[in-house]
């Protein structure tokens, strides 16, 4: 992880009209890192993640990707560059085949549909979709339609993947295998930043912890260092944490 880092957050806010989502964000993620984005709910997290993958722009401030400035980039250039998310909501092509549906990521890379289609069975072999390849995006369990969008944004050959929550609502058993799969992704060598909204799942998880409260950073570091942090416990943790 050593080099200039993938991605620069530099001084973004976004508004709503009176509302500022993001206010002033700064970081920098490394080449190769597992990042955890948390915060309570209505911190910006999403908003953030929405900026970085080109939803819209930002009011103030810039993102630069592997060198290149891309504030004003549209997604779809953002993911031809190498950025890939997923939805805290599911999105699938519920009439479409599981198949069918990381082809659909495999094709921003392989213009060749033979080639598209081998590294979309990659993706679904790598995610343990196989088995339902030829099932309807419809059909599947939510655990497993989480999968199915890491293994269409995976198909797009991403340097920079990121994760939305995509361990809610999972028993711990399903739990315990998404976080596996994230560390099989980060092992592959893409770079990794997670919003997650349960701290006992993300913080052994991740290299680096951003904390996220009104829209601003309260804090960044190690997990270990960030849960002591008297601003994290006040704002997201709760007294008993203290």
């Amino acid at each position: 992880m050593e080099g200039p880092p993938l991605l620069e957050v530099d001084g973004v806010t976004r508004r709503f009209g009176s509302l500022v989502a993001n206010d002033d964000v700064r970081f920098t993620v490394p080449r190769g890192g597992l990042i955890g984005l948390i915060g309570p709910n209505g911190a910006g997290k999403s908003t953030l993640f929405n900026l970085i993958a080109g939803v819209f722009a930002p009011s103030a401030g810039r993102i630069v990707f592997d060198g290149t400035d891309i504030t004003r980039l549209p997604a779809p250039a953002r993911c031809a560059l190498g950025i890939a998310r997923t939805f805290q909501v599911v999105r699938s092509f519920n009439a479409m085949t599981v198949l069918d549906n990381v082809l659909v990521g495999a094709l921003v890379r392989d213009a060749d549909t033979r080639a598209a289609r081998f590294r979309a069975h990659e993706m679904l072999v790598f995610t343990g979709l196989d088995g339902r390849a030829r099932a309807l995006a419809g059909e599947l369990t939510s655990p497993e339609k989480r999968r199915l969008e890491m293994a269409r944004a995976l198909a797009t050959r991403p340097k920079l993947l990121l994760l939305d929550e995509v361990m809610a609502g999972l028993t711990p058993t399903e739990a315990r295998e998404g976080i596996e799969l994230v560390r099989r992704v980060r092992a592959s060598g893409i770079t990794v930043i997670m919003v997650e909204h349960v701290m006992e799942v993300v913080m052994p998880l991740v290299d680096h912890a951003i904390v996220l409260d009104l829209g601003r950073v309260i804090a960044s570091g190690r997990p270990d260092a960030v849960v002591r942090d008297p601003r994290v416990i006040e704002s997201y943790l709760g007294a008993g944490h203290a």
